[in-house]
């Protein structure tokens, strides 16, 4: 049951995103994937707030609005409440560690998909 929870709220942030990608944008700079993320931070730093305070919140809901809307939304939101959780947590070279390494690693990563990509084209 909780998958279901899970992916209606996947469908719901995914259906949010291309809403904001159909704003018109006249600018090179990629403004709407900035609010896009940021919009993620605010709403997933909420919910995570409201689920520690409030223990009358179902595990259910929370996978709806935190790893579903959230997750759909923008998984840079997840990669924000961790690195904000190992801060928080006086874990500074963990945190430091991991939003350096997932920086990297993903432009890295988009580069070897692009040349993967490059190398199967007919």
């Amino acid at each position: 049951m909780s998958f279901l929870f899970v992916a209606l709220g996947g469908a719901i942030g995914a259906m949010g995103r291309y809403a904001i990608s159909l704003i018109p944008n006249r600018t090179e700079f990629p403004i709407l994937t900035l609010i896009t993320n940021i919009a993620g931070a605010v709403l997933i730093g909420f919910i995570a707030s409201i689920a520690a305070d409030n223990n009358n919140l179902s595990s259910n809901a929370v996978l709806f609005w935190k790893t579903g809307v959230c997750g759909g939304f923008t998984t840079f939101s997840t990669f924000s409440l961790e690195a904000y959780t190992l801060f928080e947590n006086k874990a500074y070279l963990q945190g430091g560690i991991y939003v350096a390494l997932s920086v990297v690693f993903c432009l890295a990563g988009i580069y070897l998909g692009r040349k993967l990509a490059m190398m199967i084209r007919f």
